[in-house]
Protein backbone atom coordinates (compact mmCIF):
# COMPACT_ATOMS: atom_id res chain seq x y z
CA UNK A 1 0.00 0.00 0.00
CA UNK A 2 1.35 3.35 -1.14
CA UNK A 3 1.64 6.16 2.03
CA UNK A 4 -0.73 7.91 -0.14
CA UNK A 5 -3.57 5.28 0.25
CA UNK A 6 -2.46 4.97 4.05
CA UNK A 7 -3.21 8.39 4.31
CA UNK A 8 -6.77 8.46 2.74
CA UNK A 9 -7.14 5.10 5.02
CA UNK A 10 -6.43 6.42 8.57
CA UNK A 11 -8.48 9.91 7.82
CA UNK A 12 -11.72 8.24 6.53
CA UNK A 13 -11.15 6.07 9.77
CA UNK A 14 -10.68 8.93 11.79
CA UNK A 15 -13.83 10.99 10.16
CA UNK A 16 -16.09 7.84 10.26
CA UNK A 17 -15.18 7.62 14.33
CA UNK A 18 -15.96 11.43 14.81
CA UNK A 19 -19.45 10.72 13.05
CA UNK A 20 -20.34 7.74 14.94
CA UNK A 21 -19.38 9.78 18.17
CA UNK A 22 -21.52 12.82 17.36
CA UNK A 23 -24.51 10.72 16.53
CA UNK A 24 -24.54 9.86 20.41
CA UNK A 25 -24.80 13.49 21.16
CA UNK A 26 -27.65 15.96 21.94
CA UNK A 27 -27.51 19.45 21.40
CA UNK A 28 -29.66 20.15 24.31
CA UNK A 29 -27.53 18.38 26.98
CA UNK A 30 -30.06 15.97 27.20
CA UNK A 31 -32.54 18.25 28.52
CA UNK A 32 -35.50 16.61 28.15
CA UNK A 33 -38.30 17.36 25.60
CA UNK A 34 -41.11 19.49 26.11
CA UNK A 35 -43.53 17.91 23.44
CA UNK A 36 -45.25 17.17 25.53
CA UNK A 37 -43.45 17.02 28.75
CA UNK A 38 -41.27 14.24 28.96
CA UNK A 39 -41.93 13.06 25.14
CA UNK A 40 -39.11 10.99 24.12
CA UNK A 41 -40.69 7.94 22.14
CA UNK A 42 -37.89 7.35 20.27
CA UNK A 43 -35.47 6.34 23.32
CA UNK A 44 -37.42 2.85 23.42
CA UNK A 45 -34.97 2.09 20.37
CA UNK A 46 -32.22 2.57 22.36
CA UNK A 47 -32.76 0.64 25.13
CA UNK A 48 -34.15 -2.51 22.87
CA UNK A 49 -37.71 -2.25 24.53
CA UNK A 50 -40.58 -2.69 22.22
CA UNK A 51 -43.22 -0.72 23.47
CA UNK A 52 -46.64 -2.18 24.01
CA UNK A 53 -49.28 -1.57 21.02
CA UNK A 54 -52.29 -0.25 22.65
CA UNK A 55 -56.15 -0.22 20.65
CA UNK A 56 -59.51 0.21 20.88
CA UNK A 57 -61.91 2.40 19.86
CA UNK A 58 -62.77 5.62 22.67
CA UNK A 59 -65.33 5.10 25.37
CA UNK A 60 -64.07 1.43 25.62
CA UNK A 61 -61.12 -0.35 27.63
CA UNK A 62 -58.28 -0.65 25.58
CA UNK A 63 -56.17 -3.43 24.58
CA UNK A 64 -52.68 -3.02 25.82
CA UNK A 65 -49.94 -5.95 24.31
CA UNK A 66 -46.83 -6.89 26.40
CA UNK A 67 -44.05 -5.27 26.40
CA UNK A 68 -41.21 -6.73 24.96
CA UNK A 69 -36.99 -6.23 26.70
CA UNK A 70 -35.89 -3.87 28.27
CA UNK A 71 -38.00 -0.67 29.52
CA UNK A 72 -37.46 2.40 28.83
CA UNK A 73 -35.63 4.23 31.72
CA UNK A 74 -37.10 8.00 31.00
CA UNK A 75 -40.78 8.61 30.69
CA UNK A 76 -42.61 7.74 27.29
CA UNK A 77 -45.56 9.33 26.64
CA UNK A 78 -47.69 8.83 23.66
CA UNK A 79 -51.14 9.74 22.43
CA UNK A 80 -53.13 7.45 21.15
CA UNK A 81 -56.51 9.15 20.10
CA UNK A 82 -56.20 13.22 20.13
CA UNK A 83 -58.57 14.76 22.59
CA UNK A 84 -60.40 17.82 21.51
CA UNK A 85 -61.96 19.16 24.89
CA UNK A 86 -60.08 21.31 27.55
CA UNK A 87 -56.83 20.45 28.11
CA UNK A 88 -55.12 19.17 31.61
CA UNK A 89 -52.45 21.73 33.53
CA UNK A 90 -50.57 20.72 36.38
CA UNK A 91 -53.16 21.40 38.91
CA UNK A 92 -56.25 20.13 37.51
CA UNK A 93 -58.98 18.07 38.96
CA UNK A 94 -59.48 14.89 36.28
CA UNK A 95 -61.71 12.24 36.09
CA UNK A 96 -60.43 9.68 33.78
CA UNK A 97 -60.38 5.61 32.82
CA UNK A 98 -57.01 3.80 33.29
CA UNK A 99 -55.71 0.83 32.83
CA UNK A 100 -52.36 -0.21 34.56
CA UNK A 101 -50.16 -3.05 33.43
CA UNK A 102 -46.50 -3.71 34.77
CA UNK A 103 -43.43 -4.16 32.48
CA UNK A 104 -41.57 -6.94 33.83
CA UNK A 105 -44.78 -9.34 33.91
CA UNK A 106 -47.32 -7.62 30.78
CA UNK A 107 -50.41 -8.10 33.33
CA UNK A 108 -52.61 -5.69 33.63
CA UNK A 109 -52.37 -4.41 37.65
CA UNK A 110 -55.73 -2.56 37.77
CA UNK A 111 -58.69 -0.98 35.30
CA UNK A 112 -60.87 1.47 36.41
CA UNK A 113 -63.02 0.06 32.86
CA UNK A 114 -64.10 -2.74 35.38
CA UNK A 115 -66.06 -0.36 37.88
CA UNK A 116 -66.21 3.67 37.57
CA UNK A 117 -63.48 6.32 36.57
CA UNK A 118 -61.38 7.85 39.22
CA UNK A 119 -61.37 11.59 39.96
CA UNK A 120 -58.51 13.12 41.87
CA UNK A 121 -56.06 16.27 41.22
CA UNK A 122 -53.11 15.88 39.03
CA UNK A 123 -51.17 17.42 41.52
CA UNK A 124 -51.30 14.11 44.31
CA UNK A 125 -50.76 11.33 42.10
CA UNK A 126 -47.15 10.02 40.79
CA UNK A 127 -44.36 11.81 38.55
CA UNK A 128 -45.30 10.43 35.70
CA UNK A 129 -48.76 11.52 35.78
CA UNK A 130 -47.87 15.00 36.88
CA UNK A 131 -45.41 15.15 34.11
CA UNK A 132 -46.77 13.08 31.34
CA UNK A 133 -50.65 14.14 31.56
CA UNK A 134 -50.58 18.06 31.14
CA UNK A 135 -51.72 19.28 28.10
CA UNK A 136 -53.58 16.08 27.50
CA UNK A 137 -57.14 17.48 26.48
CA UNK A 138 -60.99 15.89 26.98
CA UNK A 139 -62.08 13.01 25.19
CA UNK A 140 -57.98 12.34 24.71
CA UNK A 141 -56.31 8.90 24.94
CA UNK A 142 -52.41 8.91 26.13
CA UNK A 143 -49.99 5.90 26.86
CA UNK A 144 -47.44 6.44 29.38
CA UNK A 145 -44.83 4.33 30.24
CA UNK A 146 -43.58 5.15 33.36
CA UNK A 147 -39.60 4.42 35.16
CA UNK A 148 -39.76 3.44 38.44
CA UNK A 149 -38.22 7.13 39.57
CA UNK A 150 -41.72 8.42 38.85
CA UNK A 151 -43.41 5.59 39.91
CA UNK A 152 -43.40 3.95 43.09
CA UNK A 153 -39.95 3.42 43.37
CA UNK A 154 -38.14 1.09 45.43
CA UNK A 155 -40.77 0.51 47.77
CA UNK A 156 -43.59 0.02 45.75
CA UNK A 157 -46.79 -0.11 46.63
CA UNK A 158 -49.64 -2.21 46.97
CA UNK A 159 -49.76 -4.96 43.70
CA UNK A 160 -46.76 -2.63 42.14
CA UNK A 161 -43.25 -4.37 43.07
CA UNK A 162 -39.99 -2.61 43.97
CA UNK A 163 -38.92 -1.16 40.81
CA UNK A 164 -41.67 -1.62 38.53
CA UNK A 165 -41.75 -0.08 35.73
CA UNK A 166 -45.35 0.66 34.67
CA UNK A 167 -47.57 1.33 32.09
CA UNK A 168 -50.66 3.32 32.23
CA UNK A 169 -53.34 3.92 29.06
CA UNK A 170 -55.47 6.83 30.52
CA UNK A 171 -58.44 7.88 28.55
CA UNK A 172 -59.21 11.93 29.88
CA UNK A 173 -62.95 11.98 30.64
CA UNK A 174 -63.23 15.30 32.22
CA UNK A 175 -60.62 18.13 33.44
CA UNK A 176 -61.95 20.65 36.18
Amino acid sequence: MTRQRSLALISSIALLSSVAFLAGCTTDGGAPSDAPRGDTNNSSQNSGAAMPEVSGAANQAPTISAPQGNPPSELQVKDIIEGTGAAAGPDSTLTVHYTLMAWSTGEVVESSWTSQPATFGLNQVIQGWQQGIPGMKEGGRRLLVIPPSLGYGEAGGGPIGPNETLIFVVDLIKVS
